[in-house]
């Protein structure tokens, strides 16, 4: 079946982001899905890397590899998102944007400034509140009021939330996926690594390193996916793709010290030099600063007393799906955060799958991500696939899930 989609850049006008600086014109790239009925619109919020190419478009362009894609030969979410799919195209308006400060299309640290030239670090702070404000301006432009739901993944999980909390009353049904209202110490720790090793990289020049008598801070961006990676599997996910072997034959080994030589060049150290290097081929390193110092500083309780407290005006229904093996965002977060929604009154449901996947769950594992977000935009927390893995884990004695996690 063909479901019409389109992408484009909305220009919204002079913006002012919450750190009180202003650009003249904000710039939102955009992918929409399906058609528009007035009450049937889906708001996507993309991961920290990830763009507006959610899902695989069917009627103008095609998917074309990477050529239109924002950067990303595949679609983030294709198995999740499209016609028949869990976020169904031909039910729902599907719309995805890039946030404000990557570098897909909307503004950002490498897109152009006053004087022509990327604005590099001179490009305004950007906070979550100001994706969730920029995202609220695209919809604006695109003749949508109230939203039939936002779904978002890891940090996009964090914009959804952010949608219940700033505008309660614009959106009905809110699914935060692989998520929480704020990042622990732990990963707060690893975030402050990965950025220094893009700013100690001496090609980064203060951020300034745009133009063809530049080199990019590759060494310190690829260094940073490394670090990512590892905050995104799980010690059993790692042990069953890795374990200790080492890399097969062929594989390369980047330059090391001499002593380093003797020792084998693991199977897990390629993984990670592989992906670093398709990473640095797509990716900006400002935005990557730009990005995590937004999931790091987003606390959903920032002028509340209390998560409960800055649920209070939202009377939709919220969904949260945790994964056993993410650590990154765990399963305690989310219950601690579905506790705070019942003490706020509101209907909440937190969906636990088994996984030994970690954060990836969410990406990796659409057959289980799926039926739950499926139910919860049919039916809301009274779904069925929903309701059916309460009663179906709470008996599992090999799931570390308890009845009480549910609403």
């Amino acid at each position: 079946m063909t479901v019409e989609s389109e992408r484009g850049t909305a220009e919204l006008g002079e913006f002012t982001f919450e750190c009180g600086e202003s650009i003249p014109s904000l710039e939102v790239a955009y992918e929409t899905y399906g058609e528009f009925d007035g009450s049937n619109a889906v708001l996507v919020c993309h991961a920290l890397t990830g763009s507006q190419h959610v899902a695989r478009r069917t009627s103008r362009g095609g998917d074309g590899g990477s050529n239109g894609t924002a950067g990303q030969a595949r679609a983030w979410w294709a198995d999740v998102v499209g016609p028949g799919k869990a976020i169904d195209t031909t039910e729902h308006y599907v719309v995805c944007a890039n946030v404000p400060g990557s570098c897909y299309g909307s503004s950002g640290p490498a897109s152009e400034g006053p004087d022509g030239d990327p604005w590099g670090t001179d490009f305004p702070p950007v906070t979550v509140g100001d994706w969730t404000r920029a995202q609220r301006r695209l919809l604006d432009d695109l003749g949508v009021g109230r939203l039939h739901a936002v779904v978002g993944g890891s940090v996009g999980g964090m914009n959804a939330l952010d949608w219940a909390v700033r505008y309660p009353d614009d959106v009905h049904r809110v699914a935060a996926v692989a998520s929480a209202p704020r990042l622990d110490t732990q990963c707060l720790a690893l975030d402050t690594v990965a950025r220094r090793a893009i700013t100690t990289d001496p090609n980064w020049d203060g951020g300034h390193y745009y133009g063809e008598d530049h080199a990019d801070p590759d060494d310190g961006l690829a260094q940073a996916r490394r670090i990512g990676h590892v905050m995104y599997l799980s010690k059993d996910s790692m042990d069953q793709k890795f374990g200790r072997r080492a890399a097969g034959r062929g594989q390369g080994r980047p330059a090391t010290d001499p002593a380093g030589a003797f020792f084998p060049y693991r199977d897990v150290e390629s993984y990670l030099d592989y992906n670093a290097e398709n990473f640095v081929d797509r990716f900006d390193a400002n935005s990557y600063l730009y990005l995590t110092r937004a999931m790091d500083d987003y606390d959903m309780a920032a002028g509340y007393e209390s998560d409960a407290a800055a649920l209070g005006a939202f009377e939709g229904e919220l969904l949260l799906v945790s994964f056993t093996g993410d650590w990154h965002f765990t399963t305690e977060q989310a219950e601690s955060l579905a506790g705070a929604a019942r003490d706020a009154d509101a209907t909440v449901a937190h969906h636990v799958v088994d996984s030994d996947h970690g954060h990836d769950a969410f990406l990796v594992e659409p057959d289980r991500v799926g039926p739950p977000v499926r139910d919860f935009l049919a039916r809301g927390v009274s779904g069925q696939a929903v309701t059916d893995t309460v009663e179906r884990e709470a008996e599992d004695v090999h799931a570390p899930v308890h009845t009480s996690l549910f609403s």
